[in-house]
């Protein structure tokens, strides 16, 4: 069992939020504290100067508000929620999972396409350079 589980969502395939609840919730038991993750990444300059000035805080309130009702609708007593925004989200996850004392990360991945390949995906890059075990669901 693990006590702290790490769910990183991309809220663009928020549906997948809930099946990876249930795995945390198996693999966690019922005293398993989990958090879900969203990453807002960093807008570049260039682009930035184009935006409203209130564009990140916005969107991070708005993630903040869906990431809220997935924990509800979850129905899990020690589910947490968090935000960050900045860098890539592989890094970001990487440092949330470190900075919080994970024990495992559930994270979803999708079917890989050729831009996977060149890049590497998200999951690729957490399973790569985690300190903790990671749980990839497709």
């Amino acid at each position: 069992m693990f006590n702290s589980v790490l769910i990183p969502i991309d809220l663009s395939n928020a549906s997948a939020a809930k099946s990876i609840i249930q795995v945390a919730k198996q693999v966690g038991g019922k005293a398993a504290k989990i958090r879900l993750l969203t990453v807002i990444e960093s807008i570049p300059q260039y682009i930035a100067a184009e935006i409203p000035f209130d564009y990140v805080e916005k969107s991070s309130k708005e993630a903040l508000r869906h990431l809220k009702a997935i924990a509800t609708e979850s129905g899990h007593e020690r589910l947490e929620v968090e935000v960050v925004s900045g860098g890539s989200p592989g890094s970001a996850i990487l440092d949330e999972a470190e900075s919080w004392g994970a024990d495992v990360i559930i994270i979803a991945s999708h079917k890989p396409g050729l831009q996977d390949y060149f890049l590497g995906s998200t999951a690729a890059r957490v399973v790569r350079h985690a300190k903790c075990p990671v749980l990839v669901m497709r």
